[in-house]
């Protein structure tokens, strides 16, 4: 199985724009920038390869998780999962994605919350995306919803 991106950039890096396609057609000569991705951060001036990041982390997250909640007997009636990914300036110029911090909410009838954790906890060390992304932090804080 593989999936893929087209991403199209003219121009500098600061004043330059590029545009971002996917596979599935979810983006399609979607914009992203310099002040998309270092200085809007509102997110309203288009996207960034972070965001996509995010999206591809909770995303997986959230599969992982609902796969194993099933496993244990405990199949999840919703999962509301965010993932936070950090862009820092490093030593030397230039940046680096330092972390990813997922908070997830769960709705998951006859789970208890320490089940509910040790279970989520797996699924961050196991999911596709965050094994991907082993070079940074991941951080979960997850619950049940009240």
């Amino acid at each position: 199985m593989k999936r893929h991106a087209t991403a199209i950039w003219k121009g500098a890096l600061k004043d330059g724009t590029g545009t971002i396609d996917t596979q599935s057609g979810a983006l399609k000569s979607h914009g992203y920038s310099f002040k998309a991705r270092f200085e809007d951060e509102s997110g309203k001036s288009g996207t960034n390869p972070e965001e996509l990041l995010a999206a591809a982390h909770a995303g997986c997250f959230a599969m992982q998780l609902s796969a194993m909640l099933a496993d244990n007997g405990t199949p999840a009636d919703k999962l509301d999962a965010k993932a936070v990914v950090t862009v820092e300036p490093k030593d030397g110029g230039g940046f680096k994605i330092t972390s990813s911090a997922i908070t997830l909410v769960g709705k998951v009838p006859g789970a208890s919350e320490a089940d509910f954790k040790a279970i989520a906890t797996k699924a961050k060390e196991s999911c596709p995306v965050s094994v991907a992304l082993g070079a940074i932090d991941i951080s979960l804080d997850a619950s049940l919803e009240a």
